[in-house]
Order: C-alpha cells, then sequence, then structure tokens
C-alpha cells in the first residue's frame, strides 16, 4: 500500500506553521480566541485596563496589548479593530501617551462623533476587560531624532491625541529646548486631558501651554488660528519646529500662513479628517455595478464608497482618505482610479480601497 505524505510534511517547516497548515481555513489565533482572547501567536490583541471620560463627547482608553506588540513613536497611528453588533470594524486612533511610558500600555482617547459607528460605541459601551484588536503602529508623524532645539505643537478637536504624545514624550526625554502647544476647542470643557496639560506645563518650565476657545469666551485666547495667535504663543516659531494635526479648516489656516511666510519647510502635519477629493464628475461614463447586492447605478465620478452610500448600500469603512484600508473590497472588472495618486487599475479581481477609487467607464465591484 502506497502512503501518501502531504505536501505540508513533506517541507521543513517550524511546528507553529505545521499547526497553522492544519488549522486551514482559519488561524490558529481565530480558535484561541475562544479560549481566551488575549492568547494569540502572531496577532496583536490589547485589553482595556481603564476607562476614562473627561469630556461629553470622549472616553479615554488605557490598554495593556499582547506581547507581540513592538511600541510606538509619538505621532504615529494605530488602527483598532472592534465587534459592533456581531461585525468587526476596524477604526485608526493616534496613541495620546508617552511613547516611554513605564508599563508599555497604549492610551487612547476616542471622541463620538455623530455618524462615528466605532467612536460612539466605544464611548458608551467601553469598560475594563474588553478585548480589541489592534495592529503596530505606523506613520511618519514623528519627532526629528536628534530633537530640534524648539518645537511648537498646534491641535484642534480630537487632533490632539498625536501632538499631546509627543508632549509628553518630549516631557519623559528631559527635553530642555522650548516647546508649546496651541490647542484649539469650542470651550475649554471640550479640551480632552486638559488637567494633564496644565499639569506638564506647572512642572516644565520650558512648557507652554495656550487654549484657544473658537466658540465663546474663555481660554487663553478667543478665535481662530492667525499670524496674532502664532505670534503671543511662540514669538520664537520662525526658528521652530512646527507639528500640526485637526480639522480642515485648522490645517488650511497653518499650512497658508506657512507658505506665505516661506516656512513650509518647518511645517509637518497630520490629516485626521479627509481633505477634499478632487474628481472629475463631469466626464464621468459608465455604470457602476455591486454584484452581490443586485445594484448598479450610473457613474457620477464620485469615489466608489460615494456611490455605494448613494445607492443605499452600507460597505464596511473607516478613516475615509485611504489609511486603514477598511474599506477594501474586490474589483471583478473594468478601471479604477487611484485620486490620491492618479493611478489607474484595470486588473480584474484585485483588491481597491472604495474610499480613494473612482470608477473610470464600467467597473463592477463585489460588493
Amino acid at each position: 500500500m502506497t502512503t501518501v505524505v502531504p505536501a505540508v510534511f513533506r517541507r521543513r517547516l517550524s511546528p507553529l506553521a505545521v499547526v497553522e497548515a492544519l488549522a486551514t481555513p482559519h488561524a490558529v489565533d481565530r480558535y484561541l480566541e475562544l479560549v481566551n482572547p488575549m492568547l494569540t501567536v502572531r496577532d496583536v490583541r490589547a485589553e482595556v485596563t481603564e476607562v476614562r471620560r473627561s469630556t461629553a463627547d470622549t472616553v479615554t482608553l488605557t490598554l495593556r496589548p499582547t506581547r507581540q506588540w513592538r511600541g510606538f513613536e509619538a505621532g504615529q497611528f494605530v488602527q483598532v479593530t472592534v465587534d459592533v453588533d456581531g461585525v468587526r470594524r476596524t477604526r485608526c486612533y493616534s496613541p495620546a501617551g508617552s511613547q516611554h511610558r513605564a508599563d508599555g500600555r497604549i492610551e487612547l482617547t476616542v471622541k463620538a462623533h455623530a455618524r462615528g459607528l466605532v467612536s460612539r460605541y466605544l464611548h458608551a459601551n467601553a469598560s475594563t476587560g474588553l478585548v480589541v484588536g489592534l495592529t503596530q503602529a505606523a506613520g511618519t508623524f514623528c519627532l526629528p531624532d536628534p530633537r530640534p532645539p524648539r518645537i511648537l505643537l498646534v491641535s484642534g478637536g480630537s487632533g490632539i491625541t498625536p501632538v499631546l504624545s509627543m508632549l509628553r514624550t518630549l516631557c519623559d526625554e528631559g527635553y530642555d529646548g522650548d516647546v508649546a502647544f496651541l490647542h484649539y476647542a469650542d470651550t475649554e470643557d471640550d479640551v480632552a486631558h486638559r488637567d494633564e496639560l496644565r499639569a506638564l506645563a506647572a512642572e516644565h518650565s520650558a512648557v507652554t501651554v495656550v487654549l484657544a476657545c473658537t466658540g465663546h469666551d474663555g481660554g487663553d485666547l478667543s478665535g481662530y488660528f492667525g499670524q496674532e495667535h502664532l505670534d503671543a504663543v511662540a514669538p520664537w516659531h520662525a526658528d521652530a519646529e512646527t507639528f500640526v494635526c485637526g480639522p480642515p479648516g485648522l490645517m488650511t489656516a497653518v499650512r497658508d500662513l506657512y507658505t506665505r511666510n516661506g516656512r513650509a519647510g518647518r511645517l509637518h502635519v497630520e490629516d485626521f479628517a479627509p481633505a477634499p477629493v478632487a474628481v472629475e464628475t463631469a466626464a464621468a461614463t459608465g455604470a457602476l455595478t455591486f454584484e452581490r447586492s443586485g445594484t448598479a447605478v450610473d457613474n457620477t465620478g464620485t469615489t466608489i464608497l460615494e456611490q455605494a452610500e448613494a445607492a443605499g448600500l452600507q460597505p464596511e469603512h473607516g478613516c475615509r482618505m485611504g489609511i486603514c484600508f477598511s474599506c477594501t473590497q474586490v474589483k471583478m472588472s473594468g478601471c479604477t482610479r487611484n485620486v490620491r495618486t492618479g493611478e489607474t487599475h484595470t486588473e480584474p479581481d484585485t483588491e481597491i480601497q472604495l474610499c480613494i477609487s473612482v470608477p473610470v467607464g464600467d467597473v463592477a465591484i463585489d460588493l
């Protein structure tokens, strides 16, 4: 009798590779999570160990990651996956804590947005013991090494998290250069981590913290970003490296001012909201077909995600700006254009990101 040896055993594989091959079609971690969600071989996960709600619409989570976590640099982001009504949803968040935190835990501050499925879920339901999926940190919005002698940090709304991480990291490093932190919010009560910011300024003589209120009186300054605010907060800004994260209005104002002053090279930005996408709707042709739902619409020239939503579909999505890959689907046929890079993709049966792809002629999506 001839014994047929499976191919997986005819090669020299690690014990883990053998186990994973036998576990197909699911990864080993899918089985381990049934025993203990924090018991993983490859996946990074994290357990919520503390929950704080410092403002009416934000929740701050302290996470204990599994051993696979490699840490982060201040300013980077992670992708967090949570089950909402039985569906796994992924969103991007920037850690707010210092990259040098001694216990290795991660602090995320999430603002509940009106249309934010995951943010509203976490704000309402997050509690200690919740286990979420986590990716390794990514992104290039980071402090240079070596640190520059002067640093200006500017943020608005929930854009506070990556620049707060930078400030906390600098303080932990004993940074002795000039550092100013300028944050914009409607009122002081809307500023997440307000007490921590004031405490850092009190503890470190080189740190200046200024809160600007845009909607009401109060704060250290009132109104919106401009040259006057810049001069008041950091009169030395011409010699500083500036890091900015916030809503589109703030980002545009800072970019425009730095460009006019000839200092764009000293400006480092991180958009937490999608910038306007240039699409050529007038030249749109063809039909967009969503095969699984049996829906076909005339191509309007907007992104495939927007056209799917207009057709009554609810595809999974996250950042809406091509970062988190939550909206990735298979393009079955046709040509699409990436609105960020301008590249076109004609290969059938390939994955595309719906939020940054527009159809060029007839396109069929497996959705």
